[in-house]
């Protein structure tokens, strides 16, 4: 009998110990539209945080110690976006990865700065992400003011002398590209014949359509998301009119192409350098494909992203947000995306945009080569 209390006493100190190790683990978070019309994109970005947990607690965790991901869903709705940022903050998460949209990740921020949770948006392209003196935002993509110039560049050497029309769907996101766009362009003596906006959302362009017609639009630039995009490229084919569209990084999924079958063949788009053929990047890329995943779009750089913040925390020595946050704008950091660097107001310091077209078979290549 006294052998069993013993046994007993060992298995319940078994128990313990291990229910305190779980305790123990650190949970961080990922957000973006897990629902919505840019589920797409959300899922992108869980894909990228569920690979990079699994890897790290392979590698041996963080600091000692396991990591548990927690992911939250905020439709790329801003109100609800807030409400997920003051959830992750209530729970003492100390990082978030996040969010998709600019209009979620502008007002989640403030309350992630208010709740103490670090903030590393893979995605935000908004420049008032970061200008807004926080002390607790970063990205690893790049900005719209950047975005904007390459855009404007590609559209003012192959398009001179042709009618562009700008459009935007008037979110924090669509309008700030679309505003970024023009600005560069009218800096350098182009002027489009046509801006107008549209609201997200919308199915039927075809006022938008016929207008355009009317003008003789050779390419239209579209401040908005994929979901919109494709409809006014079938929409404008459907009315046989074969202008160009041209987007930013909200193109950058395989589902625009399900939205525009044959008609998208042409379409133009702005991103980074494809992640997926960066040397850095073939080993993971390997791992996500084993599973039947293509890691495209912010896949790579959610994965980054935690990379980023993994390491920050080893070199700091604390999960502590502030203090992590001061590590990584002091650092350089080795990503599955390459080498990132920040400056202090969290945005990366490289420029890294690329002009992007869809194909015939519903891929996308670079047709311009960052620095050609």
């Amino acid at each position: 009998m006294k052998s069993l209390k013993l046994i007993g006493l060992a298995l319940g100190a078994s128990l313990a110990l291990s229910t305190a190790a779980l305790a123990q683990d650190i949970t961080i978070a990922v957000a973006g539209p897990m629902t919505g019309g840019e589920s797409a994109f959300g899922r992108q970005m869980k894909n990228g945080a569920e690979q990079a947990v699994k890897d790290l607690n392979a590698a041996g965790g963080v600091i000692g110690k396991k990591l548990a991901l927690d992911v939250e869903d905020d439709a790329c709705d801003p109100k609800q976006a807030r409400s997920v940022a003051e959830k992750i903050a209530s729970a003492k998460i100390p990082f978030v990865a996040g969010h998709y949209c600019s209009s979620s990740s502008i007002p989640a921020s403030e309350a992630y700065a208010d709740g103490n949770v670090l903030q590393i948006t893979p995605a935000s392209t908004n420049p008032l992400f970061t200008e807004r003196k926080l002390w607790n935002v970063a990205r690893v993509c790049g900005r719209d003011d950047q975005q904007g110039l390459v855009a404007a560049a590609y559209i003012a050497k192959f398009y001179k002398g042709k009618n562009v029309a700008i459009l935007n769907d008037k979110t924090t996101y669509g309008k700030g590209l679309a505003d970024e766009t023009k600005k560069a362009l009218n800096k350098i003596g182009f002027t489009e014949k046509m801006f107008e906006s549209y609201n997200k959302g919308d199915k039927d362009f075809t006022a938008i359509v016929s207008r355009m017609k009317r003008d003789n639009i050779d390419l239209v630039y579209v401040g908005g998301y994929h979901q919109e995009s494709g409809l006014i490229v079938r929409q404008m084919r459907d009315q046989g009119l074969q202008t160009v569209l041209m987007a930013g990084d909200a193109l950058a999924d395989k589902e625009f192409a399900s939205i525009t079958g044959p008609a998208g063949e042409g379409t133009l788009f702005t991103f980074g350098p494809d992640p997926r053929n960066k040397p850095t990047a073939k080993a993971i890329v390997e791992k996500f494909k084993a599973n039947n995943i293509d890691p495209e779009g912010y896949t790579l750089y959610t994965y980054a992203a935690m990379q980023v913040w993994s390491q920050a925390v080893a070199k700091a020595g604390t999960t502590d947000p502030k203090k992590v946050m001061e590590a990584i704008k002091a650092g350089s950091w080795d990503t599955v995306i390459g080498k990132m660097e920040f400056d202090a107001k969290g945005d990366i310091k490289q420029i890294d945009y690329v002009v992007y077209k869809w194909d015939a078979k519903g891929g996308y290549i670079e047709i311009n080569p960052k620095g050609s």
